[in-house]
């Protein structure tokens, strides 16, 4: 069975006095899904915006990811099957 498809993802980012927030936008075609991020610059560091740039952006994908799997997880159940035993990757829960 061959299967191709294209999904959309839009990143905005909104920087504010050393806040920094992301939306990521995932649009499937069929699903639309939003991860958030947020990053906040201690006022004695340097300002940097790529540091907190790639801290939220990187959080809100991390989101995403999350709701996909749990997505995947109630699509499965859906099909009458168990619910995947929770994965671990050096002890930590994915």
């Amino acid at each position: 069975m061959s299967h191709t498809g294209e999904w959309t993802v839009r990143l905005q980012l909104f920087e504010e006095e050393g806040t920094t927030k992301v939306r990521v936008l995932l649009d499937t075609g069929t699903t639309e899904l939003t991860g958030q991020g947020v990053a906040h610059r201690n006022p004695a560091d340097v300002d940097v915006p790529e540091i907190g740039d790639e801290l939220a952006a990187g959080r809100a994908l991390h989101d995403l990811a999350r709701q996909l799997v749990e997505a995947a997880e109630r699509d499965i159940e859906g099909m009458g099957a168990e619910r995947p035993a929770i994965q671990q990757v050096a002890g930590w829960p994915i």
